[in-house]
């Protein structure tokens, strides 16, 4: 059984989503990839647009509470916080044995300006979770599925 990793935000609206996709994409023969949230809300359009761009479909997602993650009782090897540095205070834990860590990311449902500012904005969020993403598989996947990464470029 692979390892599991659990990426938690607040809202489990665009951060964590665009995490576990990443990781599903690039290193699923290392690691099974799930995502959560404190309250979870609806996914975020911005998120869902920028991941669109490019070639991954997260539309169909729905967002997952925590604590329901938590009541079903699934062990992971590695819950990774993905809030900002302004809201780490209030990012969940989640409970158990599993390493933690904490990668920063603004939160796109915090974005201000016009569609066209937002929209580029959320693009470098998800440049940042990919990039975060890709060195995490760095570390534990063989170098042909990274070689998928090509397919996720910005056109």
């Amino acid at each position: 059984m692979k390892p599991a990793v659990l990426f938690v935000c607040r809202h489990n609206s665009a951060r964590s989503q665009m995490a576990e996709a990443f990781l599903n994409a690039l290193c699923a023969n290392a690691f099974s990839a799930y995502s959560a949230g404190l309250e979870p809300g609806i996914l975020n359009p911005l998120a869902i647009a920028v991941m669109h761009e490019i070639g991954i479909d997260i539309s169909a997602k729905s967002t997952t509470s925590v604590f329901d993650v938590a009541k079903a009782g699934r062990l992971f090897s590695y819950v990774i916080t993905v809030c900002d540095e302004a809201s780490a205070e209030s990012c969940p834990v989640f409970p158990g044995q599993a390493r933690r860590l904490h990668w920063s990311f603004a939160d796109p449902a915090n974005l201000k300006g016009t569609p066209e500012e937002r929209l580029a904005q959320a693009r470098i969020i998800r440049d940042e979770v990919r990039a975060k993403v890709t060195a995490f598989c760095a570390q534990f996947c063989d170098t042909g599925a990274l070689r998928a990464l090509a397919r996720f470029r910005r056109s």
